[in-house]
């Protein structure tokens, strides 16, 4: 059975591709930042859910090496910060830390694993955009396209590397900006399929990534927005 790994996986658009990841017949293992995140994973077969700090080189090496094989990575670990605090130094690297570093630090560890296997890296509509309440968020998520690319240069033809950049999407990231009508309202109008997209909504992209059907691409970065980007 093939064996899929997911930071950020035990809820939100990492759980939505887990689940389809699991339908596609593979095993997986996803992670979450903390124990409370790993214990609200449901138990399914095939379905393993472990602490992971994409930050913390030490965690990430032994998170790869508990993984008798590796098939397929896909990186959804990240962060967002609010009130400003993304103004911040401080607050500006600990969010390219984890979603873009961090996507570079998983790549790099399980890179031995991978011949012949994919990585999906999470960007975002925010990789094309300029996000101005949220420099490091979109400074990070244009990063990982950039960074994607690269590497599946470096890298080819033994191992595919692709991106999948979620629109707008209902997680917990995204609460605050549901919650303000106004802006939710705008969104849904600039969407052509006219609503917000769902975690369940992601994981087909990714699994086609991952599968043979997708043998001859690497280096792109597929829009999964409903068509927001379109317009």
């Amino acid at each position: 059975m093939k064996q899929a790994l997911i930071t950020g996986g035990a809820r939100g658009i990492g759980f939505g591709i887990a689940e389809a990841m699991l339908q596609a017949g593979y095993a997986v293992v996803v992670t979450g930042l903390t124990a409370e995140e790993v214990a609200t994973v449901p138990k399914r077969d095939h379905l393993k859910a472990v602490c992971l700090d994409v930050t913390k080189d030490v965690q990430v090496s032994d998170c790869i090496a508990a993984l008798p094989r590796l098939d397929a990575l896909v990186n959804c670990a990240g962060m967002i910060l609010r009130e400003g605090k993304e103004f911040t130094i401080a607050g500006f690297q600990q969010v390219i830390d984890v979603n873009l570093t961090g996507t570079m630090r998983m790549c790099m560890a399980a890179k031995p694993l991978l011949e012949g296997g994919a990585i999906v890296n999470t960007a975002s509509i925010w990789s094309f955009f300029g996000g101005g309440l949220t420099p490091a968020y979109t400074a990070s998520k244009g990063g990982v396209a950039q960074l994607t690319k690269a590497l599946a240069v470096a890298w080819a033809p033994n191992i595919r590397v692709n991106a999948i950049a979620p629109g707008w999407v209902e997680t917990e990231l995204t609460k605050g900006v549901r919650a303000d009508q106004a802006r939710s309202d705008a969104i849904v109008a600039r969407t052509p399929f006219g609503r917000w997209g769902k975690p369940e909504d992601i994981g087909g992209a990714v699994v086609f990534l991952c599968s043979e059907a997708a043998a001859f691409i690497t280096g792109t970065v597929l829009p999964v927005d409903g068509g927001y980007t379109a317009k």
